[in-house]
């Protein structure tokens, strides 16, 4: 029996990461952007997996500039924070949507290796693309045969298309992420939670 939890790790690494390559604009509509970053992302790491998989540097360096620009990291931090985002102070927010996004960096980066674009099945769109929410649903094909779900949650911008969730056979990782929180935060403190999360995150590039 397959450990589910390394297996929702990878998919969740992957398919949070490829989705994220593409130069979206305004007008192209949400299965425009994941049909494109699928190929881009492809592209990106042709010939380096072995190689990036043994420098962890390396392969940040790689996945920071494909993901930051279509991550939508504050939107991401506060549904992740829920009702703690109100009682957080700005500089609070700040430093937490920092450091969520650097400690989601470094821990799922080495699971975007396995991405393999032939194993991804973009689903017709049945969304409407005028709303300022949508879902794009995929399918991903296991080495045994077996197809999970991967939905998409993305939210328009005046600059496109941006990324928010990723939902796996259900388990959606903004709901995932803020129960966690949620239980860390009552049996501690926001300001402790932040503090952790700044120090799994290490020091950001050019520090």
């Amino acid at each position: 029996m397959k450990n589910h939890a390394n297996l929702v790790r990878s998919l969740f690494a992957a398919c949070l990461f490829f989705v994220l390559g593409a130069n979206a604009v305004a007008e192209d509509s949400p299965n425009v952007i994941i049909e494109t970053a699928v190929k881009e992302l492809a592209d990106a790491f042709e010939g380096r997996k072995e190689a990036l998989a043994q420098d962890p540097e390396a392969l940040r360096a790689v996945v920071d500039p494909i993901l930051l620009p279509r991550f939508d990291r504050k939107y991401a931090a506060q549904l992740v924070l829920g009702k703690h985002w109100r009682a957080a102070s700005a500089s609070q927010r700040e430093r937490f949507i920092e450091a969520f996004y650097e400690a989601m960096l470094r821990k799922y980066a080495d699971g975007v290796l396995e991405f393999d674009e032939s194993k991804v099945e973009i689903l017709a769109y049945r969304g409407d693309p005028s709303k300022k929410r949508t879902t794009v649903r995929t399918i991903v094909r296991l080495d045994d045969g077996d197809k999970v779900p991967v939905n998409y949650g993305l939210v328009k911008r005046d600059s496109g298309w941006m990324i928010f969730d990723v939902t796996i056979e259900g388990i959606s990782y903004i709901r995932n992420f803020r129960a966690e929180l949620d239980s860390e935060i009552s049996s501690s403190s926001l300001e402790q939670m932040i503090a952790r999360y700044e120090a799994e995150a290490g020091p950001t590039t050019g520090e």
